[in-house]
């Protein structure tokens, strides 16, 4: 009889108990519904770990299992952020604007409402209209549509045109950050529509919700939760069938798997385009807890940061990807708070804030020297995972073939 997936992947439902009981522990000692030892702002940080960690597993599924280094993706996590924020800003701003025109003796138009909000949302930026791609702004249901579909249409296009080429190695990492850097620069433009440099702020305050932070940051945690969760089951699911068998193979020699009659550039193209989708939906919750987005979260720099995490914890292991993004989001948010202690040297005083990317840089190049598994790799050592016990068994099909044990030695 054929096992489960469950069965077959214990290490899933291993990630799935942490990460309840990690989010069971925060939420009983946050201040929102618990005794109030953990602080909001922290809770918000936890939030927005979960959130890199889920980007990282797309990252690492591009990357570690299928051989494409995207230098991109960090792109689609920002789209996915801006696409909710724009429902985010459009509304809280329409009920201010609402009801401030209610003290009016005259009731205001459906119109002049909606120059009002434009005025409100884009004066910043010496305008006073809705731009095209605010179309659809007013309604939840097709922003939430669309934090999946604008990333995913983007990487399909892209995807196509690169993959069809066969670019390849380096050059796809290039054309990668190229795509990066002019989706940057573009929105950097007050044209753009999107405020340009001064991005869309606010998005903390949920619209019509009367909450406090600290009881809207515990529901940001477990919605965070719950889509890294059902991310991590989604990878896993890829990667342990027939499906990750090919992806693999084009990792490992691409020709190959093309001389073998698969379709690599349409594999590809699926796990470059579904990562992107995850990559977005983890923006779409990560802004809103951070509050602000801007064009600056997008630089080509924010997507090396995710490859350095990814090779850190270790990649073509999910739960490495998950490691590596939370061990050096936590670890920079305590250097850059100024929380860790000064290094004096006599001569200089090494002040962290200043250091904290010098110290992540050299991290990664010693990772990747001496133990280029990642902290993954520790956990292969404690489970054996690299050397299965075949308690002996043949290698061959033959009385006389050769032994694992033989095979070792």
């Amino acid at each position: 009889m054929e096992r489960s997936f469950i069965s077959k992947n214990p290490s899933v439902l291993v990630f799935l108990a942490i990460l309840s009981l990690f989010t069971l522990s925060v939420t009983i000692l946050s201040e929102g519904f618990g005794i109030g030892v953990i602080s909001t702002s922290f809770v918000k940080t936890l939030g927005k770990t979960l959130c890199l960690c889920l980007i990282a597993v797309a990252m690492d599924l591009v990357w570690g299992f299928t051989g494409i280094l995207s230098l991109g993706h960090f792109a689609f996590f920002g789209l996915g952020g801006y696409m909710i924020g724009m429902w985010l800003m459009y509304e809280r701003t329409r009920l201010i604007v609402v009801d401030s025109l209610a003290q009016a003796e005259i009731p205001p138009t459906s119109a002049e409402v909606v120059d009002a909000i434009a005025t409100q949302v884009f004066g910043v930026v010496g305008s006073s209209e809705f731009p095209l791609i605010w179309a659809f702004s007013h309604s939840l249901t097709l922003q939430l549509i669309l934090i999946v579909l604008v990333p995913g249409l983007l990487a399909l296009i892209f995807g196509w045109l690169a993959f069809r080429s066969r670019v390849t190695g380096v050059y796809l990492s290039i054309l990668t950050q190229a795509m990066t850097l002019a989706l940057a620069l573009y929105l950097f433009q007050n044209d753009s529509g999107l405020r340009g440099n001064n991005g869309l702020s606010g998005l903390q305050n949920l619209p019509g919700v009367t909450a406090s932070q600290d009881v809207v940051s515990i529901w940001f945690l477990w919605a965070s939760a719950l889509a890294l969760g059902l991310g991590y089951m989604l990878a896993a699911w890829i990667v342990s069938g027939k499906f990750g068998s090919v992806i693999r193979g084009i990792r490992d020699n691409e020709a190959r798997v093309r001389f073998l009659g698969y379709s690599v550039e349409a594999y590809k193209l699926a796990v470059f385009t579904l990562t992107a989708c995850i990559a977005a939906i983890a923006g779409a919750l990560y802004y809103p807890q951070a509050g602000i987005i801007n064009p600056e979260e997008m630089a080509p720099i924010a997507s090396i940061y995710l490859a350095v995490w990814v090779a850190i914890g270790g990649r073509g292991r999910l739960y490495g990807a998950v490691i590596g993004a939370a061990f050096v989001s936590l670890l920079s948010t305590w250097f850059t708070g100024g929380q860790a202690p000064d290094f004096p040297l006599g001569f200089y005083t090494i002040k962290w804030v200043d250091w904290w990317q010098v110290l992540l840089g050299v991290t990664f190049v010693l990772v990747t020297l001496f133990s280029p598994q990642g902290i993954g790799g520790l956990f292969d050592l404690w489970t054996d995972r690299r050397h299965p016990d075949r308690h002996g068994a043949n290698l061959g099909p033959g009385d006389g073939a050769l032994r694992e044990k033989e095979a070792m030695e």
